[in-house]
């Protein structure tokens, strides 16, 4: 059985000090070249050749040489600092946001309108960091940040956001959208009041924007006819183009929808239609370096 070399009584500063006596072929400049006394530095190559159980070093009047055992630590030894140099560079990424993971959370607007471009140009800067993105309600965006769960948000307002940090980073203008067979066509604008009294398509329960309108048509005393409900913007465009009902869409998120379907874009008179894009963290909350440079980059992205 091969005798096993101790790790604990290895250590780098008498490793570096043993490269150092092999490079200059002498126990005193390796000694001074490390900042060691000729006395500690002996000792350390003494204990270095016992822990291994071989002669690393054959001296002579004129200095020291490597023996066979010798050549094979140094070169042992010179990977190890390598390694090590690749692992603290590494670690100095991580610390400066270099490379890391950022857990990001937004709404369906957010996703559709000012995200894409947003990450592309992140992404790009930095290819070394993850952001793992998923698509939530505000609420839940919200309770995420607060649990810890996501690192940061993106949502329009609307939702109370206590104990977070918000920035407003957008607008989003909600608009009435319908076919062009829709009693409402021609109007240039209309009040949510007035289109209550119109079959809706909407978004499944949950969707912060569903939570806007039906609190909005509760504040006067009706209730939205939700005719039909679906899981996007995209499908409630298709179901609008068949005149199934009448929606309430982000106009800059679903321009795309609405062009290609041929739909008419009614403005909103109500105050509320015109909302704010939020990011948010949480309050106090520590984040990597990582979500620094990204919440840096969207903060800055929403100015250009």
């Amino acid at each position: 059985m091969k005798p096993q070399i101790n790790p604990a009584r290895v250590d780098f500063v008498t490793l570096k000090l043993f490269c150092a006596i092999a490079q200059s072929g002498s126990i005193t400049k390796g000694a001074n070249e490390c900042s060691l006394a000729l006395s500690a530095a002996s000792r350390r190559i003494s204990e270095l050749e016992e822990t291994v159980g071989l002669a690393l070093l054959d001296r002579s009047a004129k200095g020291v040489t490597l023996t066979q055992a010798g050549h094979a630590v140094m070169q042992h030894a010179l990977r190890l600092f390598q390694g090590f140099e690749q692992f603290s560079n590494e670690l100095g990424e991580y610390a400066k946001g270099i490379k890391g993971h950022v857990r990001l959370w937004a709404n369906m607007s957010a996703l559709t309108e000012f995200l894409p471009s947003a990450l592309a140009g992140f992404l790009k800067t930095h290819p070394d960091i993850q952001v793992e993105v998923e698509e939530q309600i505000s609420g839940d965006i919200v309770k995420a940040l607060l649990d810890g769960i996501a690192d940061v948000g993106v949502f329009a307002d609307g939702t109370p956001t206590a104990g977070l940090e918000t920035y407003i980073i957008g607008q989003d203008e909600l608009v009435v959208v319908c076919s062009k067979s829709h009693p409402i066509k021609n109007r240039k604008s209309i009040s949510f009041e007035e289109c209550l009294d119109y079959d809706f398509v909407g978004l499944n329960r949950g969707s912060s924007l569903l939570e806007l309108t039906s609190r909005q048509a509760e504040r006067l005393s009706k209730q939205m006819r939700l005719r039909i409900q679906v899981r996007s913007y995209d499908a409630m465009c298709q179901m609008i183009a068949v005149n199934l009902g009448v929606g309430i869409l982000p106009l800059q998120a679903c321009a795309p929808q609405i062009k290609a379907m041929d739909l008419k874009v009614i403005r909103l008179e109500d105050g509320w239609a015109k909302r704010n894009l939020l990011l948010a963290t949480k309050e106090n909350g520590r984040q990597s370096p990582a979500s620094i440079l990204l919440i840096e980059h969207l903060l800055q992205r929403s100015k250009s």
